[in-house]
């Protein structure tokens, strides 16, 4: 059974969410503040987290850009407030979903599902596809294990740039316009945008770093500009 954390300072929230959660397969924590909640992480046994973005502390943002530093668990950004901002903002730190409250609980599960399913590496026809691990210069990535290397070193990438990643590794070489983009990543949050392309890109360049192989081809897209050594 995967284990979820709910950082969230509603004491009322956790309860009926965690039986809910149970119908299907998932265990549900709830820590009411984000200072035990990154306990609770640093101990290790968690599957996906869920934050909301105003809390005591810091605030929910604050409290990714902390996790991301410290690991690539998805992650799944709850707020009251709905604002466009508020979900650029959650991408840029490397959230993997964004749900406005309030939310049905059936969507919240869906969210941590496709989170926890990309995660695990179970993708659907696109991964069956490509099941081999694609190398190339400097660059070396597994669909399998769901892992990257950079110049021999371990990357964390969130499942969203994993997948961005593997997209365009895919056909390296080949042009993705921004829709194309999102229509393969849509799985992570029924609300992502061509802004949400962009931030995605960008985050993910700097991880690349010093690598420069997502070459951007204006008004047309991005392709990744690396020689492959293997099929």
């Amino acid at each position: 059974m995967h284990r979820v954390l709910l950082i969230d300072d509603d004491e009322q929230l956790g309860p009926p969410l965690a039986t809910y959660f149970q119908r299907f397969e998932l265990e549900l924590s709830h820590a009411l503040r984000p200072s035990d909640g990154l306990a609770r992480l640093r101990s290790g046994g968690f599957d996906a987290a869920i934050l909301d973005v105003m809390l005591p502390e810091m605030d929910g943002f604050e409290l990714c850009r902390t996790i991301r530093k410290e690991s690539d668990i998805p992650i799944v950004m709850l707020t009251a407030r709905g604002d466009v901002m508020d979900r650029v903002v959650g991408l840029e730190l490397g959230a993997d979903a964004y749900l406005p409250k309030p939310f049905e609980p059936r969507e919240l599960v869906a969210h941590i599902q496709t989170v926890l399913r990309r995660r695990n590496g179970h993708n659907g026809p696109a991964t069956a596809q490509a099941p081999g691990v694609l190398a190339f210069e400097g660059l070396t990535i597994d669909p399998t294990q769901r892992s990257v290397l950079r110049q021999g070193q371990a990357l964390d990438l969130t499942s969203t740039e994993f997948d961005l990643l593997l997209l365009l590794a895919r056909e390296a070489g080949r042009v993705f316009s921004r829709d194309d983009i999102l229509n393969q990543l849509r799985g992570h949050d029924a609300e992502l945008y061509t802004r949400a392309v962009d931030i995605v890109v960008s985050r993910l360049r700097k991880k690349l770093e010093p690598l420069d192989c997502i070459k951007t081809l204006r008004n047309a897209g991005y392709s990744l500009a690396l020689r492959r050594l293997s099929q």
